[in-house]
């Protein structure tokens, strides 16, 4: 089987090539290289080059018509470019992606699975917990540019040209066991990223809001590891004629472990990991942030078979490995 992978040398893309190597599947990687690495595509057909590229899609589809599915990773996302720069979203993540769903159509292919983002929910009050039926809030042109695209999909799926899983995920952690892999931008934005450059840098991790109604005043967020991802993709590829049929041809599915986890306490865990104090100072919000959310839905598992097998600490750890041989598998370059 074979799968081709839109943005497949970015962090998510490359881990979940990785996964559909480990699985028996044959990842055709594409991507533009704008964020993803080329040493990531090593081991499986690449194609670099633009996902609005129909003379490029022709080609892959011409030199593998065998492709199976098509997974949509590619994507800017970073929350606060998203508010400086909304054009350069809204054409890189909607308008683009528009026109690769033509391109995969007309060679043929009408399985797609599109990685989405639990940024476009809408949380409970109480808890901040939410499942695919939760009321949908984009507090950022990057979510709303998931959400209008998702709805792009439905309703294309709907017509019938395509059937469609969004898989909406929550926060990755981690990298790649084996170290294949991992985060590969040079100044990480999340809070994980952050807390570990900080660390090795000696300086001081800010607390970015800590007035949310949460339960400690900071964020709240579901971290999931990387690999929990990968394998739920390679989960959706495996079971999706199962899951996106005639009667239900557009689903969305959760993807999350279960427990909401604020910043301090992801600050607490870092810290025993570690063994050390990381040293903090409390900021106001960035632009675009939200309180957070985590994910009550179990669809994953009933749909997919998918549970995730990996704890905060041991993505708080690879994501450690990798920071460790970063360097020597992507070099020092930004």
């Amino acid at each position: 089987m074979k799968i081709l992978i839109a943005g497949g040398a970015g962090f998510i893309g490359s881990t979940i090539a990785s996964a559909c190597l480990d699985g028996g599947v044959v990842p055709v990687v594409l991507d533009n290289l704008v964020t993803g690495r080329r040493e990531f595509t090593e081991g499986r057909p690449f194609y670099q080059g633009d996902i609005a590229d129909g003379d490029l899609i022709d080609r892959i589809f011409a030199e593998h018509p065998d492709i199976h599915a098509v997974i949509d990773c590619a994507a800017l996302i970073l929350v606060p470019e998203s508010v400086t720069n909304p054009l350069g979203y809204y054409r890189e993540n909607v308008s683009k992606g528009i026109q690769f769903v033509e391109h995969v159509v007309r060679n043929g292919c009408t399985r797609l699975i599109f990685s989405s983002s639990a940024s476009i929910y809408r949380a409970d009050p109480g808890d901040f917990s939410v499942d695919e039926d939760s009321a949908i809030e984009t507090l950022s042109p990057y979510a709303r540019t998931k959400a209008i695209f998702e709805t792009i999909l439905a309703d294309v799926a709907a017509a019938g040209t395509v059937r469609v899983i969004s898989l909406r995920y929550f926060n990755p952690i981690g990298a790649d066991p084996e170290l294949r892999t991992g985060l590969q931008v040079r100044r990480p934005s999340h809070a994980l990223g952050k807390m570990i450059d900080i660390h090795h840098a000696g300086e001081t991790f800010a607390v970015t809001g800590t007035d949310w109604p949460t339960r400690d005043g900071s964020g709240i967020r579901d971290y999931v590891h990387v690999w929990d991802l990968a394998d739920a993709h390679l989960r959706a590829v495996r079971h999706f004629d199962e899951v996106a049929t005639a009667e239900h041809p557009s689903r969305v599915i959760n993807l999350g472990t279960g427990d909401g986890t604020t910043v301090r306490e992801l600050l607490a865990a870092f810290e025993s990991v570690i063994g050390e104090p990381l040293p903090t100072v409390e900021t106001g919000p960035r632009p675009g942030d939200a309180a957070g959310a985590y994910t009550r839905s179990t669809l994953a598992a009933e749909l997919l078979g998918w549970k995730p097998q990996f704890s905060l600490e041991d993505g708080i750890r690879d994501s450690l490995r990798w920071f460790a041989v970063r360097d020597t598998v992507i070099g020092s370059a930004e």
